[in-house]
């Protein structure tokens, strides 16, 4: 029986496609359709280590979905042949409602929409992935995996605010993380390089792209993650400034007369290391600094810092720790930053070993000095692999509580 299901990961203005064989991981294509709703658009698809291009206008998530069936059709593999058993979609917010994945419905479908306010930025596009996934695949099951439901295993004392209890009650004030898919898969990865079960490791994740975070799996569960009731607590990200005094913005209100929307906006948007550097893309800050911007330099800086110090708390909340995991864009390419950000750390039994930090990363590796006691890994992260994984299992139970039933 098939195992492939196709991974959606839909945004504002792009969609991702990936066809992943939820058992084994294997990914024969993948692509992605960009600036749709644009006069000019572009969708890429992957397949046999071959790139084919297509430049022209998708005008709605419909017809760049539409093209990437076509792009299947066209350059392969064929989804036929492959026997899609399923479509899995990333739903960034699922609030408290979803602790695991969730096969489509109607129901399912009017929950996440409740959950628009605390994701307005991606929640919408997810459901319009969904809406369109639907309508052209009506006879498969569609479902949906939560960045969020990962780490519904941390304790109260981690997630709750020391704000009013109506605000808890009433309106799900609370910390719920995010790069749920990304911990999982990363964590369990980090579990097997040290030659162990996931539920004997306790590690630190740091999961550093254009959106930032660090969270603390303990026998590979979440109990403390940075971001908090939305992506924009914690670290200092591309274009999100992590934490802040929560005064600011009365202050910048009071000061400059910015709206609510304005200083959500700035903070989102044009903070980070684009605040601090002039630009969100990590190559150019550091291409940046190297030429001696002090801008940049301050940006890098700031950047290591804070992930520094993430690093020294959840070492604290899980009071031992066998590995530090970096990934995601910048943890998988950043010698300097993973330098930067454990220096410091050798009465903890963190270092980092030069000579392995500058090498390529290939699968899971170790950048650790053999003799430390805390293991420092690379760990290129898969989230379409975890995504098509959960599908996949999700889909099984279902099959066989169907066979089970008399």
């Amino acid at each position: 029986m098939s195992s492939f299901v196709l991974v959606v990961n839909t945004g504002s203005s792009s969609l991702k496609y990936s066809l992943v064989d939820g058992a084994s991981g294997d990914s024969p294509a993948s692509g992605s359709v960009e600036r749709i709703g644009e006069s000019s658009g572009r969708l890429s698809h992957e397949v046999d280590g071959q790139e084919h291009v297509e430049e022209r206008a998708f005008p709605d998530h419909d017809s760049a979905l539409r093209a990437a069936l076509d792009a299947f059709a066209a350059y392969g593999p064929s989804l036929d042949s492959a026997g899609v058993v399923a479509v899995g979609h990333r739903v960034v917010h699922g609030g408290e409602r979803f602790s695991a994945p969730a096969l489509v419905d109607d129901d399912v479908i009017g929950a996440v929409e409740a959950l628009v306010p605390l994701a307005p930025l991606h929640n919408p596009a997810n459901l319009e992935g969904i809406a369109v996934a639907r309508k052209l695949f009506p006879d498969l099951p569609q479902v949906a995996v939560f960045d969020t439901a990962y780490h519904h295993t941390m304790p109260p004392a981690a997630y709750t605010y020391a704000v009013p209890l109506a605000w808890r009650d009433e309106h799900a004030i609370r910390r719920y993380g995010f790069h749920g898919t990304s911990n999982a898969y990363v964590a369990r990865s980090a579990a097997a390089a040290l030659g162990r079960a996931p539920e004997e490791v306790d590690v630190i994740v740091l999961h550093l792209g254009n959106g930032a975070s660090a969270t603390a799996v303990r026998g590979g569960r979440s109990v403390d993650t940075s971001m908090g009731m939305t992506p924009l607590e914690g670290l200092v990200m591309g274009t999100r400034s992590g934490d802040v005094d929560p005064a600011l913005h009365a202050h910048l209100h009071r000061s400059l007369g910015w709206s609510l929307d304005d200083i959500d906006t700035a903070l989102n948007r044009s903070s980070g290391l684009k605040g601090l550097a002039g630009d969100n893309d990590f190559r150019e800050v550091m291409r940046l600094r190297a030429a001696g911007d002090a801008g940049a330099a301050l940006a890098f800086d700031v950047y290591s810092y804070r992930i520094r110090k993430y690093v020294g708390a959840y070492y604290a909340v899980l009071g031992t720790v066998d590995a530090v995991v970096f990934t995601a864009g910048v943890g998988e390419h950043s010698p300097e930053v993973r330098a930067a950000s454990l220096s410091g750390l050798s009465r903890l039994g963190i270092s980092v070993d030069p000579d392995r930090n500058a090498g390529p990363v290939d699968g899971p590796t170790f950048i650790s000095p053999d003799s430390a006691d805390v293991a420092v890994l690379v760990v290129p992260t898969d989230e379409e692999y975890e995504i098509a994984r959960q599908a996949l299992s999700l889909v099984e139970e279902g099959r066989q509580a169907r066979h089970e039933t008399p």
